[in-house]
């Protein structure tokens, strides 16, 4: 009973001092494009600015000494069967940001108008690739491929991209256009987050001139944003998570030493919000999992964090923080997938991973 009670003291002893895991914002004075901009920020800090709430909108606002300048919303390329397209190989001066589908000519592909009518490629994932030598728009393309096949094509990789280049010319004697499934569609930050907080300032985004793919700030505004072609140059915001990967294969308790004597903590990862930044960062690991400040009590049976926040948000991997942990006698510690969908996962804390601090 003592050594209960004097866990529970300990929990609110950590209440009291946690740390919050916040982004700093860099306020850069230099004018370039948005996709300079964005190859800048991931280069010197994590990535473009971006915004998930009022709160992050007054803190970026703090820094800023310009009337108008880039933050990391863009409407982005994405492919019919939902997948982002990570992969592009846009012919050269494509896309030109005036047409919203994708197709493929010589192998290389072209923005063109969702409305014309060309030829298309269906996936099938029982035969694979299916030429469809009937003329329709966009639209009516992808519903005909899911109607009776699969989808639209999607070209991940310079190796399908070979194989459907192969597979146009075997069939497409005529060599014209070919509409595969790529489009542009919703709005999405750069560093992925989920776009679900919207600041737009009244009548925008208007993609005036058809080709306002990118999101500026107004100062004069109160912060609020409108829509721009992304060949303007404007300074930037860029947005530097205090969160760090340590390259090192140490012990659950080797990390947390570390952690506390040379940055913060192990980190704690009590929202939606700091697993996705937690996503962003776990990717440069060396190890197969990285250890979080999350701990298994044997005696209460519970996890916990060692920062003190309770254990509210949960993104367990299937068969991982459950209550069989209670009848073993290993003492575990939580970590986090460094691939795949970087889920949470029980390790005995003798493992050597690689670790998460906040700095």
């Amino acid at each position: 009973m003592e050594q209960t009670l004097d866990f529970i003291l300990l929990l609110v002893a950590l209440c009291s001092v946690s740390e919050c895991v916040q982004c700093q914002y860099h306020f850069i004075n230099e004018k370039k494009t948005w996709t300079e901009a964005q190859r800048y920020c991931r280069e010197n800090y994590t990535d473009l600015a971006t915004a998930d709430n009022m709160n992050d909108m007054n803190e970026l606002m703090k820094s800023v000494i310009d009337e108008r300048f880039w933050i990391g919303l863009q409407r982005k390329w994405q492919w019919s069967s939902g997948e982002p397209a990570l992969y592009l190989n846009w012919a050269p001066t494509q896309p030109d940001g005036k047409d919203e589908c994708a197709v493929m000519r010589n192998g290389q592909w072209n923005d063109l108008g969702c409305s014309n009518n060309y030829q298309f490629i269906c996936n099938n994932k029982n035969t694979g690739l299916i030429f469809i030598n009937q003329k329709m728009n966009w639209r009516n393309a992808q519903s005909y491929c899911r109607q009776k096949h699969t989808d639209l094509v999607s070209v991940r990789n310079q190796d399908e991209n070979e194989k459907v280049k192969k597979f146009i010319s075997d069939n497409n004697s005529s060599g014209s256009d070919v509409w595969i499934g790529l489009f542009r569609d919703s709005w999405q930050w750069s560093d992925q987050s989920n776009y679900s907080f919207r600041f737009w300032k009244s009548g925008q985004p208007n993609n005036y001139g058809g080709d306002e793919n990118c999101t500026a700030v107004l100062k004069s505004a109160q912060g609020r944003w409108i829509d721009d072609s992304c060949n303007h140059q404007f300074p930037f915001v860029c947005h530097e998570d205090k969160l760090i990967v340590i390259r090192e294969n140490v012990t659950w308790s080797e990390a947390l030493r570390y952690c506390r004597q040379n940055h913060v903590d192990l980190v704690s990862v009590h929202s939606e919000e700091i697993q996705r930044r937690v996503m962003n960062v776990v990717k440069r690991a060396s190890t197969a999992g990285l250890w979080l400040g999350l701990r298994h009590s044997h005696i209460l049976g519970v996890w916990y964090w060692v920062s003190g926040e309770t254990v509210c948000y949960q993104n367990w991997a299937p068969g991982n923080g459950t209550s069989e942990e209670d009848c073993e006698h290993t003492v575990r510690s939580g970590a986090v997938q460094s691939g795949g969908d970087q889920r949470w996962i029980s390790r005995p804390e003798t493992d050597k991973l690689n670790f998460c601090s906040i700095y």
